[in-house]
């Protein structure tokens, strides 16, 4: 049994006596002790070496009080598993030398055995548990088929993923045949995860916002909603599409156990679109952390008022940015560990 259910029991709707919190990217670049790891091992090498990946996911939870681990990985671990060559590029970010744009190129490409091809982040998942001895629960997580076809197809980071989305509107069949591999790939790797003990998983939609509300509904809730069909009735399922405030209330309608949200929404506009009976997950900015403590402490107070402790889990609106002090991020996590209702 986890001793510390907190963040389990909001996915469940139960009554809390305050709501949980974690954050993400909060296994990441803001602490020093992960930057001593990143200067000595590459970022891949990171995330594919078991020992490092677990390590890492646990750096946080030896400093804070948070209520969940998310485990140490990225979202373009899939892709290079169907063999889409990603390297990340200090200064540059994800990078794909030959970009997937054409039909032959994605028939070409296989939905995986995912227990050969990703067997580390499994061997990671193992290590983390034993780290974390049921303290708390563990987050599994992967991006949303678009997200991914975003990178996939772009070779890189984008402001507006101006050719995804071309390709998507020129090339439909292809990008549905492409979005599809990967939702199966993703399943079969979310699976895997619950097998291997998480807790919960996580689906990113980094760029859902990049959409039409018409286009979202056919290039990525399509394929995240496959996601949320197959693995709920295995685990609690969170989606989190950033700038999608829009499909809140389609979400609502599907087996997710929660939604997050960014910080582009006021909570109680959220509730509205969620028939006030969804857990919600978030949405401070994470640039308010660079405000004063007490400030981050002040807002803290007011976003849970502002949602209600239950089905309610405390979150930023995005990944903790790099040049967060150290101070800051222990500020809005024990804002939240320390609340009491007024």
């Amino acid at each position: 049994m986890i001793k510390n259910d907190l963040y389990l029991k909001a996915l469940r709707g139960e009554t809390v006596e305050r709501p949980p919190v974690w954050m993400m990217r909060q296994a990441g670049r803001y602490l020093p002790e992960f930057m001593a790891l990143r200067d000595k091992y590459d970022f891949f090498t990171r995330c594919q070496t078991p020992e490092l990946a677990a390590e890492i996911t646990v750096q946080p939870i030896r400093r804070f009080p948070l209520d969940a681990a998310i485990l140490f990985s990225d979202i373009l671990v899939v892709p290079q598993a169907m063999g889409i060559d990603f390297k990340m590029v200090e200064s540059v970010g994800p990078w794909l030398e030959t970009p997937i744009r054409t039909m032959e190129q994605v028939q070409q490409i296989e939905v995986p055995n995912v227990e050969d091809t990703l067997s580390y982040v499994f061997d990671a998942i193992e290590l983390t548990l034993l780290k974390l001895d049921n303290e708390i629960p563990l987050i599994g997580f992967a991006g949303s088929p678009w997200t991914i076809l975003c990178y996939c197809v772009e070779g890189k980071g984008s402001k507006a993923f101006d050719i995804a989305k071309s390709f998507c509107f020129r090339n439909p069949e292809a990008a549905h045949l492409l979005l599809q591999k990967i939702t199966d790939t993703t399943i079969a790797y979310l699976k895997r995860k619950v097998e291997k003990g998480v807790s919960a998983v996580q689906v990113f939609d980094s760029w859902g916002g990049m959409l039409s509300p018409e286009d979202y509904q056919e290039f990525s809730w399509k394929y995240i909603n496959q996601i949320v069909e197959a693995l709920s009735p295995l685990t609690h399922v969170v989606v989190f599409g950033k700038g999608c405030w829009f499909a809140l209330e389609e979400m609502t309608l599907s087996k997710v156990s929660a939604l997050g949200v960014d910080w582009t929404i006021r909570p109680e506009f959220a509730r509205v679109l969620t028939n006030h009976t969804m857990t919600l997950q978030g949405n401070f900015d994470p640039a308010r952390l660079n405000s004063t403590p007490e400030t981050i402490k002040k807002m803290v107070n007011e976003m849970i008022e502002r949602f209600g402790k239950d089905r309610y889990i405390a979150n930023l609106g995005h990944g903790i940015l790099p040049n967060i002090p150290l101070e800051n991020a222990e500020a809005f996590i024990r804002a939240v560990v320390d609340w009491k209702p007024n």
